[in-house]
This record gives structure tokens, sequence and C-alpha cells, in this order.
């Protein structure tokens, strides 16, 4: 860390409820290299919040590989909304790609289809649609709605995680005629790089924030053997800074990558916030540094501040120990 930086914890609204909150917290900390951010959700023990700080630290301290692109294509995020707010979403992003978010609750396929079909009104015959089910559902569940949002959207291009594990993905796969991303099967596995996606998805959704960084995440992308996404863990524009590093860097890059969700925050830390312009956004070689005011505007009250920083603490006690 910089002789004397000192660590900030910013807290600033969502739009809209996503993951099942409305304010999105997290510490920012400065290093030789630039910035990083740790954001681990909050039912994330530290064990796990250790693979966040891991990305945090090499942002700060090391930098990341070289890109081997400048730009890089982003779909909007359409979270649980009405189909006239998904249809504005769309239509004032500028993106050619939308991922929607489904299954918010048991009965919401109808709202579901409706805001699918709204999607595709406002991207045209030509936009791509995915849908993000975040593992809610059985196997057969999921092969039933997949069928039906897939006629609603006028094709899916792939829908992210339908089911909890491996096994169920593997089965929905066979079953439908619609690409399977794994995300949580990745992630969430007790070792990322021995996942055993491969036969069970067609698409792998990589999130370097909660892999443990750049260079983890590409080991990981390496180890799957397949197409990859590069996904937000809903950063700031600090954190999102290294998910385009991640993009960046990937050898391959098929898809549209899920990293256009600052538009699901009323505000930023930084005056260069990554927001898409006409569906793309630049590779940085570094993370955009907090702006001072708007760290001030955006400071979270001193509990949670507080919380942040003992946090921080434990879990870098965590990392320190595992390295």
């Amino acid at each position: 860390m910089r002789p004397g930086g000192a660590v900030h914890v910013y807290s600033i609204p969502l739009r809209t409820r996503f993951r099942g909150i409305t304010v999105r917290e997290g510490l920012l900390l400065p290093g030789p290299a630039g910035w990083g951010e740790f954001c681990p959700f909050e039912d994330y023990d530290d064990e796990v919040s250790a693979r966040w700080l891991a990305t945090a630290v090499e942002a700060a301290e090391l930098g990341w590989p070289e890109p081997v692109r400048e730009r890089i294509p982003v779909n909007c995020t359409v979270p649980v909304v009405s189909a006239e707010r998904a249809y504005q979403l769309v239509r004032e992003s500028g993106c050619g790609t939308a991922k929607v978010k489904v299954a918010d609750h048991p009965d919401s396929l109808a709202e579901d289809l409706e805001r699918l079909a709204a999607v595709r009104d406002a991207l045209g015959p030509g936009g791509a649609v995915r849908v993000d089910a975040n593992a809610v559902w059985d196997v057969d569940t999921a092969v039933r709605w997949i069928k039906r949002m897939a006629v609603a959207a006028g094709g899916l291009e792939y829908v992210e995680q339908p089911c909890r594990s491996v096994e169920e993905l593997a089965q929905v796969r066979r079953r439908v005629d619609v690409r399977i991303a794994a995300d949580e099967s990745i992630r969430r596995a007790a070792d990322p790089l021995r996942a055993g996606v491969r036969e069970a998805a067609d698409i792998a959704v990589i999130k370097c924030t909660p892999l443990g960084g750049v260079r983890q995440a590409l080991r990981v992308a390496e180890a799957t053997g397949l197409p990859c996404v590069v996904s937000s863990a809903l950063e700031s524009s600090v954190g999102l800074a290294a998910q385009l590093a991640l993009a960046g860097a990937l050898p391959e890059l098929e898809f549209a990558c899920g990293l256009g969700t600052l538009s699901l925050f009323t505000g930023d830390v930084t005056r260069e916030s990554l927001r898409p312009v006409d569906g793309y956004l630049p590779v940085p070689r570094a993370a955009p540094g907090p702006d001072p005011d708007l760290l001030a505007e955006h400071a979270a009250p001193p509990e949670r501040a507080e919380h942040w920083r003992n946090r921080y603490q434990r879990v870098r006690a965590v990392l320190n120990r595992t390295r």
C-alpha cells in the first residue's frame, strides 16, 4: 500500500434491487500500481472473501497483464423490472446484447416472459438475448421454462446457471436447444481450476473479482476449455476495471461481456466512470482513481465504514496465511 495511503469505504444506492440489495458497499485501497476494490457480499465468509481481497491487492500492488484488445463489447443488464422499464433500459444502453434476470420468485414466469418480449422489441431481430436464473430451478422446471423463454425472446443466446449443480446443468443441456453457461458452478467451486464444467456447459462465465484476480481468472478460463464471458460482480468503476483487464487479456473473446453494470448504480467513486458507449468499454491499463469529492459524497456511515475496515483486516490475515 502507498505510504500513508488510506482505505476508503463507499456506499452507493442502486437504482433497482439487485441480488437482494438496494445499496452497494465496498472498500477501496491504494497501492504502488493503482487502486483496488474489496467488495464481497455480506453473506460471504472470510475464507471466500480472501479471493476478493486478492483481486484488490493485485490491482493495487501488481497491476495487470498486457491486453490483446483495446475495447470490449458489453451487454446491458436488465434487472427484475417491469416490461416497460426493461424496454427503456435496453433502448438507452446502446448495446446489441441484453442479459435479463429471471426467476426472481417461484411464480415469476408470466412477468419474465413479458419482460423478455419487451427486451426483444427494444433490441430488434438482430440483437442477442441471454437470461440468468441464478441456479434456482430444478432440471424439469429449467427445461420447461427455458423453452417458453426462448419463444418469448425470439431466441436465446444462452441461459446462465439454470440449476445449482454441474450434474444438473449437464442434464438440462441434453434436453434443450439453447446454450448453457456456467457461473456459480465455477466461481463457487472448492477449486475453480477443477470445476469440471466442460461437459455440462457451452460457455464459462468468468468473474475475476471473486476468483482472486486477473491472472488467476485467466488460468481458470483456460482450465474450463470453453468460450468465456467476463461478468461483473457489481463493483464501482475501480473494481470494474479489473474485469475489463481480464476481458482485454483473454486470448479469444467470442461473446459480449456482462460489464455494463454501472447503469445499476446511482453514482460512482470516480469521474472516469466505466460506462459503455455504443455498446463498448475501453480496456484500462489501471483502475481509475477515486475522486475526493465523490468519495465524500458516497462515504459509508461511520458504523458501516468501521465494519468494512474490520472485515478487511480479518480477511487480510486470512489471505496472508494462505499465500
